[in-house]
């Protein structure tokens, strides 16, 4: 009974059984039986399964060549729980966390973790305990071991080649006053306050960006950050964040089956980057979802036109305010030439990590939707100060 009460908490059926035979042999010939498995997509059949010591040694080494394989194509923590969130149920993303926990592989690995809040809580054999934990039989363990691991066999290689480093960080002082200025966007009803907010906030960014550029020149090839994206009208928010990147010296490409950007540029721009792109989603998502008066409002039409509109016009706005304050910088005559080999190496750079890249439109089939996002964008009047 309390299986079927957890259950039916969770709102997600328990792994059909289908007798994957684990039969009686030693841990290495049960690890490979079980990343063939995975590799299938899942066993033909699964009977009974008692979780013996040999079963949760099997386990633990299939789970840690695949989360190897998973490094070694570029994949973190932080990526994997993205996509185990969006294509797993609750149990195999709870065994997919314990792990990664289990496995500390670099230090960018281990800050991520922390930040997942990943950490080995159990007393080994994990299969054993993770079962008893989270009242699976052992028949149902080990499909969900199965469904958890034959997501890491499906991953593909990250085509970024960027260097993985730990965030540098932005001065605590700028970020502070960048994070107010959102906050403030975020939280105001007023569309053109909210803009006026952020487009401040763009010149802030684009002052501190300019310091550092001239005061602390990188001669690091340009790093990668990838952001992922809740769904729904995952493409037209990877072009805001496109639209942001271009503004601030980054450059992005959008991986549409797995639903995230990538973006190409130094440690702080990076930063500044995904702050300043987090908050203007949540701002054309709160006008998009304020203004909704009609049938129309409402369709997925009209809010992906919005959000495409909304984004590109941003675009053009947080470009015209970076290039203002780049324009009102007449006292550093050798800023021109430090943009301009700065993207040179950012080029260079995003060719080198995404040779086959391409440039793909979006459809919009919502011409109110469209003339809405615009409007919502431009309502106000962006200038310095």
């Amino acid at each position: 009974m309390a299986k079927q009460n957890r259950r039916r908490r969770t709102g997600r059926k328990p792994p059909s059984p289908t007798a994957f035979d684990v039969g009686s042999g030693d841990p290495t010939t049960i690890a490979e039986a079980i990343i063939a498995a995975a590799a299938r997509g899942g066993a033909e059949s699964i009977g009974p399964v008692t979780v013996t010591d040999e079963l949760a040694a099997g386990a633990e080494l299939a789970g840690g060549r695949l989360i190897a394989h998973a490094f070694d194509l570029g994949w973190r923590p932080t990526d994997i729980h993205h996509a185990a969130r969006r294509r797993l149920g609750e149990f195999a993303l709870g065994y997919l966390t314990d792990l990664m926990a289990a496995h500390r592989l670099d230090p960018l690995w281990e800050s991520q973790l922390d930040d997942l809040a990943a950490a080995v809580w159990w007393t080994p054999p994990h299969l054993r305990a993770w079962a008893d934990r989270a009242l699976l039989t052992g028949d149902e363990a080990l499909t969900t071991v199965i469904e958890a691991l034959g997501l890491l066999a499906r991953l593909p290689r990250l085509e970024s080649t960027g260097p993985v480093r730990p965030r540098h960080g932005v001065d605590d002082k700028v970020l502070g006053r960048v994070r107010g200025l959102l906050a403030k966007a975020e939280s105001t009803s007023f569309p053109d306050e909210a803009e006026a907010l952020s487009a401040k906030a763009q010149e802030l960014i684009t002052k501190y960006a300019i310091d550092h550029l001239l005061l602390e020149p990188s001669s690091d090839l340009p790093a990668t950050r990838r952001i992922w994206l809740d769904t729904p009208y995952t493409d037209a928010k990877a072009l805001l964040i496109d639209r942001v990147a271009h503004a601030n010296r980054c450059r992005a490409i959008f991986a549409a089956e797995w639903g995230f950007v990538t973006v190409v540029g130094d440690d702080t721009d990076l930063d500044l980057v995904e702050l300043l792109s987090t908050s203007l989603l949540v701002q054309a998502t709160r006008t998009m979802i304020d203004t909704a008066d009609s049938g129309e409002t409402r369709s997925r039409h009209y809010r992906k036109a919005f959000l495409t509109a909304y984004a590109t016009r941003i675009g053009d706005r947080l470009t015209e305010a970076a290039d203002a304050t780049i324009a009102h910088a007449t006292d550093r005559p050798d800023l021109l030439p430090a943009l301009a080999s700065h993207r040179q190496q950012l080029d260079r750079a995003f060719d080198t990590y995404f040779p086959t890249a391409r440039a793909k439109g979006i459809t919009i089939r919502s011409e109110q939707g469209w003339d809405a996002g615009t409007t919502a964008a431009d309502h106000a009047h962006f200038g310095r100060g």
